[in-house]
């Protein structure tokens, strides 16, 4: 895969996210205690499967695994959320969607994933395919053998059951001048909703009728994407409302309270440190690639450094949110093995650093719109006045307590 190097209260909390055990007190029975009560609390509503279409989805009840959304006391610090994120999402020979499913589950962290639709869509089917602007069956990404589709099948089913989301990353994944920049809103219409299909039709274009549905209603789950290189934005918005979506994540920010506007949240990549270089970049693993070895690997030599590079990038981008604005971080990725994979180890890394702390919440993008949804638009008004780094000058308590002053009136009294 590719993608464009770009450089660059009212408040509710969570509970139920990124609390790992990170060393707490407990013995291991009442570890194992609460870990019972909470599998059975967690577990989804005890419902028959309700099949739909040719039965690769279904309806199975409420999504197990998700945080509840509580409100804070006035005044209370607003809570440090982390969103992990996955472009393309499928399972090949490296493993590494298990990989990282099995580090959630490890650290309470809720993720992202965004999957592509062709990896769904076996070799001999592609000419269902038809993507805009290019002949059936097209794709800039390959399409997975039979085996790894069934593999990427297992995985998404465990990642939802695990609490995560399935976004999209669509489907062809075309870059460049001919590619999705050059998309209508009607042209982003077709692609979501061929995405969509491949979804809910797997079992008719592999032949696997025996194995179980995915366990959620794609029409309702989907609710937002990341486009291809992070291009063709503008068009997809154009068409956001009409699909469905909550949120895109498809822009380039920086490390600040997101916007809404016509219903769509913005919740960019965003611009971190780059340490020892004397600019940032996006907080995605390509674009370090690109600023260090190029738009591939590099020197061998170098590997170790460049994923440490990484790793203390994300850190020191969390720590100037978690200690300023507590503005969400927003993290993206690809399973990846680019300089010798380096890049997935220092997510591993940070995941295992930041998500077990107390304040701190692994969520995915749907668990983050979910929770901006329930805020007093007036409260998120005033997070968003601050800047990257930035904490109230006057404390958290009274930053959001404190009403926002109400304009002068002028004086009308009467002159003599």
């Amino acid at each position: 895969m590719t993608g464009t190097a770009v450089l660059t209260a009212l408040v509710l909390g969570l509970s139920g996210c990124g609390s790992g055990d990170g060393g707490r007190a407990g013995t291991a029975a009442d570890r194992t205690g609460e870990e019972e009560g909470a599998a059975a609390r967690d577990a989804p509503a005890k419902i028959a499967p309700q099949l739909i279409g040719d039965g690769s989805t279904a309806f199975t009840g409420t999504q197990p695994h998700q945080p509840d959304v509580t409100r804070l006391e006035p005044g209370e610090t607003p809570p440090q959320f982390v969103v992990f994120s996955w472009d393309g999402a499928g399972e090949d020979s490296n493993k590494l969607f298990s990989r990282f499913r099995e580090i959630g589950r490890e650290y309470d962290a809720h993720m992202t994933y965004f999957l592509s639709g062709v990896y769904l869509l076996p070799e001999a089917e592609r000419m269902a395919y038809q993507p805009p602007g290019h002949s059936a069956g097209a794709s800039d990404i390959g399409y997975l053998k039979d085996e790894n589709i069934a593999a990427t099948l297992e995985q998404v089913r465990g990642a939802w059951l695990d609490g995560s989301e399935i976004g999209t990353h669509f489907n062809g994944h075309f870059c460049g001048p001919s590619g999705v920049d050059s998309w209508s809103a009607q042209d982003w219409i077709s692609e979501t909703e061929q995405a969509k299909w491949m979804v809910q039709n797997w079992k008719t274009t592999t032949g696997w009728t025996d194995l179980e549905p995915l366990p959620f209603d794609y029409d309702k789950e989907l609710v937002g994407g990341r486009t291809p290189c992070l291009e063709g934005r503008d068009a997809l918005l154009e068409a956001a409302g009409e699909l469905g979506f909550r949120y895109d994540s498809s822009g380039n920010g920086k490390q600040v309270w997101p916007e809404q506007t016509d219903g769509i949240w913005d919740v960019p990549l965003q611009a971190v440190p780059m340490p020892g270089r004397s600019f940032e970049t996006l907080s995605m693993d390509y674009n370090f690639m690109v600023n260090q070895s190029g738009p591939s690997s590099g020197d061998p030599a170098m590997h170790t450094t460049w994923g440490n590079q990484m790793r203390d990038g994300l850190l020191a981008a969390f720590d100037r949110a978690h200690n300023g604005n507590r503005a969400p971080l927003i993290i993206g990725n690809h399973f990846n093995s680019w300089n010798g994979g380096v890049y997935m180890d220092a997510v591993e890394e940070v995941i295992k650093e930041v998500c077990p702390k107390e304040d701190v919440h692994c969520v995915s993008f749907r668990q983050l719109v979910d929770w901006l949804d329930a805020q007093d638009p007036e409260v998120l008004e005033k997070l968003r006045t601050l800047d990257v780094g930035e904490q109230p000058a006057e404390g958290w308590q009274t930053f959001l307590t404190t009403p926002a002053q109400p304009a002068t009136e002028p004086d009308t009294q009467p002159t003599a």
